[in-house]
């Protein structure tokens, strides 16, 4: 089972927080939330409560990520569970988007990236 939370900053960052398994089974549901939050000029996908993610579900996460940058906006990931963290830099996913320990870690690196950002 998969639930998905999003929130939005007042300094308009919009953050999905799955929670659960990201795997074949919840990847169709996980992947059409991203694509509702594609337009966000500003998006962090906190993974810390992705305890597994399976093939189908990195395929999804990049592919939302892609559609994002797509349609103008930046991403970030947040993870602070070392077994996903290793498996990001494993696979090299590391090197198409910033990945980050914390959500506040994120901001900093998209705020960091974005020329127009006012803190």
């Amino acid at each position: 089972m998969l639930s998905i939370d999003r929130d939005e900053t007042p300094q308009g960052y919009t953050i999905c927080r799955p929670v659960g398994e990201l795997d074949a089974f919840t990847v169709s549901q996980f992947r059409q939330a991203l694509a509702e939050m594609a337009s966000s000029h500003r998006l962090i996908i906190d993974m810390s409560g992705v305890p597994f993610v399976d093939s189908a579900g990195l395929g999804a996460l990049i592919g939302g990520i892609r559609r994002a940058r797509e349609l103008g906006g930046d991403v970030a990931v947040a993870c602070n569970r070392p077994t996903l963290t290793r498996l990001l830099r494993t696979t090299g996913f590391d090197r198409i988007v910033t990945v980050t320990e914390t959500v506040e870690e994120a901001i900093k690196a998209l705020e960091e990236n974005d020329p127009d950002s006012v803190s």
